[in-house]
């Protein structure tokens, strides 16, 4: 089954949702119209369905060979990427000022959601290597930059990053790897790497490494960590590639899913020290870093938003097609396909709606993005820097653990036939499941969440966010519209039920932070359900004005996956509270010697 890009919706969710003509009246960004940003959509979704999406099961069946330290990468991959970059889309959000076309975040994250659901494997390359961009584009030497970004903007360098080490891997206070001195300003990097995405591939001519190791003098911990760039060859000083550097690929790894991406060990300076050049202010490391992280973090939620499209589309077409057992209730004697079952419709809502609500939120978030960096007004400024940083381990965290059960729907839609491969409803849950690890764990952001995000700051971001969504309340309770009413009412509960559970984190965070951790990731699910169900309900209001236009029967499918959204997923809510309030003495109750 192939991919075909949700244009439509997308578009919704930029212009309705994100607030897409605010952002296009940004400086920098007044070119970007609607007719633009359409056509942009429609020419990468033709890209999405006729280049990437072929060869993606392909990918996962085949993977890639590794041999004396070369990776080769499945059929059809090095050509795909060559018409990538050729076509300029590597480079699309990246800065004018090394060859990108600086098109809003927003614009973007719709693009980026295509390349993931129609090859979440090939996406990952330049998903790692715009990271790097945006890492060195902030914090390197204007000479570095201009060495390093047009070609990897351009897409015939690529990057990856490098933090995680077999002893160190949440933990990066444990990395080891050094960096020495060599007294011309470079210095020798040793180590090894582990799980470094694309980290070794055979489609591009260089690859640009960033590393994290440690200055001789460097303090212990995450403060003595300084950040490197290590390139595969190095680059002569009138920008053409020169010698091998001292690295290379140990070996790839066996994984679970997204097969088609090498996932590298590297091996640093096993000879005479690979040469890696500092990357601002030495044992600032993490924090450089942390500027691609976040960005990966939103990019990673968005693979969670784009696997679940892909499941959905190919679940739905299953269940369209196959025909199997007599509908209950249908007298009329004729065959028809499983999507007319009550509970093949409530997995095919449930999957539609829950999807739906994550692009709300993800687009949503890069609305907030957008509006961080250009907005002309500092008070405007900082209200989104604020709701980006809130919501950032919610984009991560909930979208991709809903990722999970999306493709395990997906699976159950196609009953029987779904647990064989050669259907492939099985490679979305493989492919998805990783996206709740990478770039930090669930409960690392939910961690992030209760800590930096909520407790820190005495709750303020949230309650902030409480009000944007009590104020939607009332306007749909204004419409007077049953159905709005009833979103209205469910919101109400869902304000409810996180107001108590964030009340109660203040109260207990710093009093009894093993309590306030037990319930950290049951209260990122109940932040993403309900943003979820505020922007839900939001789609709906809009919705229910237009569903006497020429694309009426959308709109009132808006109104359906809303409907279901505030009836099946926002009595989450409630539960969530539960778990977080009363629930931390059972998280915490055995000891050791009990388990």
């Amino acid at each position: 089954m192939n991919y075909v890009a949700p244009v439509k919706d997308m578009l919704f969710a930029m212009n309705e949702l994100a607030g897409l003509a605010e952002i296009s009246a940004l400086p920098g960004n007044e070119e970007v119209s609607a007719d633009l940003v359409e056509t942009i959509l429609d020419e990468a979704g033709k890209f999405a369905t006729e280049v990437l999406a072929p060869i993606n099961a392909s990918g996962d069946k085949e993977g890639n060979a590794w041999a004396d330290g070369v990776v080769s990468t499945a059929k059809g991959f090095k050509e795909a990427y060559a018409s990538f970059c050729d076509t300029g889309w590597n480079g699309m959000p990246a800065s004018v000022e090394f060859g990108g076309q600086g098109l809003p975040v927003t614009v973007s994250t719709a693009v980026l959601e295509m390349w993931k659901s129609a090859n979440m494997s090939f996406s990952l390359c330049q998903m790692l290597t715009l990271g790097a961009v945006e890492a060195i584009a902030h914090h390197a030497t204007d000479e570095l930059k201009q060495i390093y970004l047009p070609n990897m903007v351009a897409g015939t360098w690529t990057g990856t990053m490098n933090l995680t080490e077999p002893q160190a891997g949440s933990d990066l206070a444990a990395v080891r790897s050094k960096a020495e001195p060599r007294g011309d300003g470079s210095y020798a990097i040793s180590g090894t790497k582990i799980f470094i995405t694309w980290g070794e591939h055979d489609m591009a001519e260089n690859i640009i490494h960033l590393v994290l190791a440690r200055l001789p003098d460097a303090p212990p911990g995450v403060k003595g960590i300084s950040l490197f760039i290590v390139p595969k060859f190095l680059v002569n000083a009138d920008g053409s590639l020169g010698e091998r550097n001292d690295l290379v690929c140990a070996s790839i790894e066996h994984k679970m899913g997204i097969h088609a991406s090498a996932t590298a060990v590297m091996a640093f300076g096993e000879k005479q020290g690979a040469i890696g050049y500092l990357v601002g202010e030495p044992n600032r490391g993490l924090e450089y870093m942390f500027t691609m992280m976040n960005h990966a973090r939103l990019n990673v939620g968005l693979e969670g938003v784009a696997i679940s499209e892909r499941a959905y589309q190919h679940a739905l077409a299953y269940a369209r097609d196959r025909i199997q057992g007599r509908i209950v209730g249908d007298k009329s004697g004729e065959k028809k396909p499983i999507l007319h079952h009550p509970d093949v419709r409530r997995m095919l809502m449930d999957m539609k709606s829950r999807t739906e609500a994550g692009r709300a939120l993800a687009y949503y978030v890069a609305g907030c993005m957008d509006r961080a960096k250009s907005h002309p007004e500092a008070q405007v400024r900082a209200s989104n820097q604020a709701r980006l940083e809130l919501l950032t381990p919610v984009v991560k965290g909930w979208c991709t653990e809903m990722a999970q059960g999306v493709t395990w729907n997906g699976v159950q839609v196609h009953g029987g036939m779904g647990f064989i491969e050669e259907t492939g409803a099985c490679q979305h849950m493989r492919d998805a499941r990783i996206t709740t690890i990478y770039e930090g764990t669930t409960a690392i952001q939910a961690n992030d969440l209760i800590g930096r995000k909520t407790a820190k700051d005495g709750g303020r971001s949230m309650g902030l966010l409480l009000e944007d969504i009590a104020a939607t309340a009332t306007e749909l309770r204004t419409a007077d519209d049953a159905g709005l009413t009833a979103l209205a009412d469910s919101l109400g509960r869902g304000i409810t039920a996180l107001g108590d559970a964030t009340q109660w984190l203040l109260d207990n965070y710093d009093a009894n932070p093993q309590a306030a951790a037990a319930g950290s990731v049951p209260f990122l699910k109940l932040t993403g359900v309900v943003v979820g169900g505020w922007l839900m309900a939001r789609a709906a209001g809009i919705a229910a004005t237009r569903v006497g236009d020429s694309d009426g029967e959308f709109y009132k499918a808006k109104l359906a996956t809303a409907a279901y959204f505030a009836q099946h997923v926002m009595p989450e809510a409630g539960a969530y509270r539960d778990a977080i309030v009363n629930g931390a003495e059972a998280v915490l109750a055995l000891a050791e010697s009990q388990f």
